[in-house]
């Protein structure tokens, strides 16, 4: 059997937006280098997802130098977003969690709004210790989390997608698959010969960087959108609440924390340590 490798890896740059690949990123302790530190919040101020605004998944975030991104949708003038100062400090809504966020420039929040149709205001996690959101039951004291839902990292794994396309395909909407990885919106993708062999990992090392891989990752209707077109169909959740239904959660997928820092590269080997 071959040994996993590390096939690619992807970041957010602004939560619920399309992804960024990278052939070789830094990894932190509350995630990847980059990865969800910029969110959109409605007027409650509540996070904004694709699950209330698929079309989210149309819209880029590059990363720029010093922190910043450049943003671009379809139909619209592009536009460059620097790192906002202390002075605009406010407290938000991030499902369960109250997090203090920077606001952007109000010129980001009118382009978000035009493009989806109500208000929308664009934040910054300026300092990512602020949010140590990762659910006690998993964590350590002092583990931390960037935007993203509960976890520094998701790991999925190309043997586990492919054994998922042939349920589909065996399925009651066959003509919706295959699907590709980017729904389910992973870090880190592995190359793998055996589905679901994740489920059994505990302590990982991609290249030189040790990760706890802490729990299953429940998924839910986001994973229904294409990440090109914001069209919406029914799987993989069908086929997930039929094989792969634990309690009222339908996984796929593996949440990481990292057990240190580090550069991880695309081809480096991933060690199984437990």
């Amino acid at each position: 059997m071959a040994s996993p490798v590390l096939r690619s890896v992807h970041l957010y740059p602004v939560k619920s937006l399309g992804a960024q690949t990278s052939d070789e990123i830094a990894v932190e302790p509350w995630g990847l280098d980059g990865d969800r530190r910029w969110m959109l919040v409605d007027k409650a101020p509540r996070v904004i997802t694709q699950r209330q605004q698929p079309f989210l998944a149309r819209i880029s975030a590059v990363p720029l130098s010093g922190g910043g991104i450049a943003l671009s949708a379809p139909g619209r003038p592009p536009l460059r977003v620097e790192v906002p100062g202390p002075e605009r400090l406010v407290d938000v809504e991030l499902h369960r969690d109250t997090v203090t966020v920077a606001e952007a420039a109000d010129e980001a929040h009118a382009w978000f709004s035009e493009i989806l149709g109500s208000e929308a205001r664009l934040v910054h996690l300026d300092d990512p210790a602020r949010r140590r959101a990762v659910d006690p039951a998993y964590a350590r004291p002092g583990d931390m989390v960037s935007f993203a839902d509960g976890y520094p990292l998701l790991l999925t794994t190309t043997a586990s997608l492919d054994a998922l396309n042939s349920l589909i395909a065996a399925g009651d909407r066959p003509h919706e698959g295959p699907l590709p990885m980017d729904r389910f919106r992973p870090n880190v993708v592995i190359d793998s010969t055996e589905a679901w062999v994740e489920d059994g990992w505990r302590r990982i090392a991609i290249g030189d960087v040790p990760f706890s891989v802490v729990k299953p990752c429940g998924r839910c209707v986001i994973t229904t959108t294409d990440q090109r077109t914001a069209e919406r169909g029914k799987e993989p959740l069908l086929t997930l609440a039929r094989h792969r239904r634990v309690g009222n959660q339908l996984l796929f997928g593996q949440n990481l924390i990292p057990d240190g820092t580090g550069v991880i590269r695309v081809g480096d080997p991933v060690k199984i340590l437990d």
